[in-house]
């Protein structure tokens, strides 16, 4: 009810204001007027208008961040979730830091520069200094941004460069001094933007290339923990590799009954997979690698928590890798996420609802279709001694099927 009556009043605000300005119009032409001669008092109020809805926009925007910033993401859960982090505050302080200014010029000059009988405004159609500005700082930073996030996008992936990205920045730089230097016949703008340009992009990949090289760890780490999701309409499927690490080969063709994700039988190597529903859980501290497969559409295998995502692709595996620093108890005591679940649960109780506790989750980040919004499962981040003690008491595929003919009669000659 309290809704309604909100939306009410506020149409209704817009329909008086949409009425008193076709009043003022109807007045000025009984009285004579012109409609393109304003009076001074209607440009005053204006301009004072634009004062008031700054402060306004600006007393909004302050709000909305106190009042939903306390709902965004906690903490970063994986140890490359805060390199992520940190270029996401990085982008979020500098759009703010513009939005403030710009906003702040755009209204300020609105008020000062009102329109006036008295002055008339001066033809200014082109500035090179001015433009060179607003080009030449926003591309600075734009590269530095994009370098910054591949730089830990290279260090998450591990993706290794060769010398060819960086003689072809080599060359663009070349090129593009080139062009500014030596093409005096060309005309000046066309020179700067197209040599300036070229100078960019070839900085950028001389760059990219020194800080990918540099970002890849050559040390030797442990072996990581090998998990399969299985992605399907609508519901996901975990596969641990067992104790060969080592997943068994795969394929749509070999689901059969409870071989819910294919695998193939023949191969050794997948009879000690371990098939989990609705969580799986991941020991902290240790890296896991996620080979991700699809069984029908496009799905998206979306870890919001440990800041990591990957397309789940019909006949094309894809795989990536974190490292859990956070334990779901420990992330359920930190102080954000408990007072997060408190007004979580006060709006449950009332409207009925059980409260819930948090969970990290496996989310599809794609349209896959009509419940899609459904499509998740539970990640329980343990210790390394609570994580092999859920294991073993997961049942291998073996288990799980029983023994083959095969191996049946492998036993019965062996009694004999």
């Amino acid at each position: 009810m309290i809704t309604f009556l909100t939306y009410s009043v506020i149409i209704l605000a817009i329909v008086s204001m949409v009425y008193l300005a076709r009043i003022a119009d109807l007045t000025r032409d009984l009285k004579g007027g012109n409609e393109a001669d304003v009076p001074q008092s209607e440009n005053k109020q204006s301009a004072l208008g634009f004062i008031i809805f700054m402060v306004g926009l600006f007393a909004s925007y302050i709000w909305l961040i106190q009042e939903y910033m306390p709902m965004t993401l906690p903490q970063a859960a994986s140890e490359h979730g805060a390199k992520i982090d940190g270029l996401m505050n990085i982008n979020l302080i500098v759009v703010n830091i513009v939005f403030v200014v710009i906003n702040i010029l755009l209204f300020v000059f609105a008020f000062k520069y009102e329109s006036s009988k008295r002055e008339k405004a001066d033809f200014y159609p082109h500035n090179n200094t001015l433009e060179l500005i607003w080009t030449i700082i926003p591309s600075i930073f734009l590269a530095v941004i994009i370098t910054w996030g591949l730089y830990v996008w290279s260090g998450i992936h591990q993706i290794k460069v060769d010398s060819t990205l960086w003689i072809a920045g080599l060359g663009l730089l070349i090129t593009g001094a080139a062009i500014i230097g030596l093409l005096k016949n060309l005309v000046a703008e066309i020179r700067v933007t197209v040599g300036g340009s070229l100078m960019l992009f070839g900085a950028f990949f001389c760059s990219y290339f020194f800080i990918a090289k540099n970002s890849i760890n050559t040390e030797v780490s442990e072996e990581p923990l090998v998990i399969e999701l299985y992605a399907r309409q609508f519901d996901w499927t975990a596969r641990y590799a067992g104790a060969d690490q080592k997943l068994g080969a795969a394929h749509v063709r070999y689901i059969d009954g409870a071989n819910t994700v294919g695998i193939n039988t023949e191969d050794k190597a997948g009879l000690d997979d371990q098939i989990v529903r609705n969580e799986f859980h991941i020991p902290k501290g240790k890296p896991v690698r996620f080979v991700i497969r699809s069984q029908d559409v496009i799905h998206s295998a979306y870890m919001p928590h440990f800041r990591a995502q990957v397309n789940a692709v019909p006949g094309m595996p894809t795989s990536m890798s974190f490292t859990p620093t956070i334990t779901t108890q420990e992330m359920r005591a930190d102080e954000k996420t408990r007072k997060k679940y408190e007004k979580i649960n006060k709006i449950r109780e009332k409207r009925g609802e059980e409260p819930i506790e948090f969970n990290y989750v496996l989310l599809c980040n794609k349209i896959c279709g009509a419940t899609h919004y459904n499509m998740k499962m539970d990640i329980v981040v343990d210790t390394p001694e609570d994580y092999q003690k859920w294991l073993s008491e997961q049942k291998t595929l073996t288990e799980v099927l029983g023994p083959s003919e095969e191996a049946q009669q492998e036993e019965n000659i062996a009694q004999l």
